[in-house]
């Protein structure tokens, strides 16, 4: 089980269905939302933990904050995994919560963890960091699309980061609604396109599409080429069939932040059953091209 959807927070009404685009009827997309910027930027520091949801401020923190540590400190021993310095792997989480919604490679999280390390620690026990907290449900990156019919020659087959809440990467950084809303980005840093609200935004839509992808069956993953001259955030795939989706943090939507999702239709043809931008706007609605632009808030099951 993951975390809470924004749906399931119960923030609104959801007028635009994910099962609904997946199925190919090109359904018509229509709604309003009275949330901003701001509002998602609560959402993200806020958390899907159900038994924190009541919770505010310090008193927010502080239980995030033993969260984070009981991973360390009793989760990860008791899976098994000996931690000889705790540090270091709260320094490597903290840097891939910088990474979140990259395809950084694990040498680049490792490197931003051990920043200033004479010793850094082996590959082999980064690894064996990474496989342990996704275990854990503590990671949950996405894994890159690799289609067996081979319609792209290179693809990239790095996983997009994501820890399973945002609201923990969010907290590992330090950031608090303040700095997010202002564009500070932290205290670890890793190469990105875009800023770290941009990709926390990223993380809580994902958060979202795989809880409604789930309930049909269906798998999500990311697409980029090698080059990176092509990328697209989430591709639902489902019997054959493919919804493509693009986060956004912009409220508006023009060309060029859905030139990925017209490319990715046009080489598959009629495989892809929709196109979707999800955005922090007010308005739901189709452009005349046919992509479906989606406020995050109005996005349900």
């Amino acid at each position: 089980m993951r975390p809470l959807s924004l749906f399931e927070r119960r923030i609104g009404d959801a007028t635009v269905s994910l099962r609904e685009l997946l199925a190919g009827s090109r359904p018509p997309v229509t709604g309003r939302s009275p949330f901003g910027l701001a509002d998602y930027v609560d959402e993200i520091i806020a958390g899907g933990f159900p038994g924190m949801r009541h919770l505010t401020g310090r008193a927010r923190d502080r239980q995030l904050d033993g969260y984070l540590e009981r991973i360390v400190d009793r989760d990860m021993p008791e899976a098994g995994f000996t931690v000889r310095r705790p540090a270091t792997v709260r320094a490597w989480l903290r840097a891939y919560a910088a990474a979140t919604a990259t395809t950084a490679s694990w040498e680049t999280i490792r490197n931003a963890a051990t920043s200033g390390m004479a010793n850094k620690p082996a590959k082999t026990t980064s690894t064996a960091y990474t496989e342990l907290l996704i275990a854990l449900r503590i990671l949950d990156p996405i894994d890159a699309w690799l289609p067996t019919n081979n319609h792209f020659a290179r693809l990239t087959a790095w996983p997009k980061h994501h820890l399973v809440d945002p609201a923990l990467a969010a907290r590992l950084l330090g950031r608090s609604r303040g700095h997010l809303l202002a564009g500070e980005e932290g205290p670890v840093s890793i190469p990105r396109d875009g800023t770290l609200l941009g990709g926390l935004f990223e993380s809580l839509v994902a958060l979202s599409i795989r809880t409604f992808a789930q309930a049909v069956d269906a798998n999500v993953y990311h697409l980029r080429t090698q080059s990176g001259r092509h990328e697209i955030d989430f591709v639902v795939e489902h019997g054959g069939r493919v919804l493509a989706l693009e986060a956004k943090l912009a409220a508006a939507v023009d060309d060029r932040d859905v030139r990925h999702l017209r490319w990715l239709r046009d080489e598959l043809g009629d495989d892809v059953v929709d196109t979707a931008v999800i955005t922090t706007g007010p308005e739901a609605y189709r452009r005349p091209d046919g992509v479906a632009v989606v406020p995050l808030a109005l996005l349900g099951p």
